[in-house]
């Protein structure tokens, strides 16, 4: 295949165990459920990203992970997709998101970051607001703690036990994006509640 057909799937997080299950890196979760699925190990370290490349249902496709802390995200994905000649249109950044009820799926082709550092960091990079997205909802903290604190926090045990279908579910919408194109996504996973 040539390098214009490839197809970048970013996920959003911060790296190290301290935050591995934490409600900031569902959009790393998603990259590894994708990874595991498709037998694409994210193992290619390059521009602060640790990456993969594989096909996904004929599709060849890149899966990153930026390394480089939430806020920073944009930098190690611009320059991983420079390097493949990705265009905008061909990526797809997953991230968590405070403002869409738990386990709810948005998928978006272009918008602003919402408040999201990692998603502005992002446009920054890129110069523009036309970069498809995955968000999934995390919810806001119910006991009256800081967004900070709340996304940086691990998953309450009823979250848990529904956790693996919501991974499932997005998973499922990468691969309909990929198949079908963001709009058949967007007809198909883009609800007004959770599932």
């Amino acid at each position: 295949m040539s390098e214009k057909n490839i197809r970048l799937v970013a996920g959003l997080g911060n790296p190290g165990d301290v935050y591995a299950q934490t409600r900031h890196n569902i959009g790393f979760m998603v990259v590894d459920a994708l990874s595991g699925e498709f037998s694409i190990p994210v193992e290619k370290k390059k521009f602060d990203t640790s990456y993969g490349r594989g096909v996904i249902e004929g599709i060849e496709v890149i899966l990153a992970k930026p390394m480089a802390f939430m806020n920073r995200s944009g930098p190690p994905i611009q320059n991983l997709s420079s390097y493949y000649k990705i265009l905008c249109e061909n990526m797809l950044i997953i991230y968590d998101d405070v403002d869409l009820a738990f386990g709810r799926l948005k998928i978006n082709e272009k918008g602003g970051y919402g408040g999201h550092k990692g998603i502005k960091s992002i446009i920054d990079a890129f110069g523009g607001e036309y970069i498809p997205r995955l968000r999934i909802g995390v919810g806001r903290s119910e006991t009256g703690i800081s967004t900070s604190d709340h996304v940086l926090g691990r998953f309450s045990n009823n979250e848990k036990e529904a956790l693996d279908q919501i991974i499932k579910r997005a998973r499922d919408a990468v691969v309909k994006i990929l198949c079908n194109g963001i709009t058949e996504g967007m007809n198909r996973f883009n609800e007004k509640t959770r599932p």
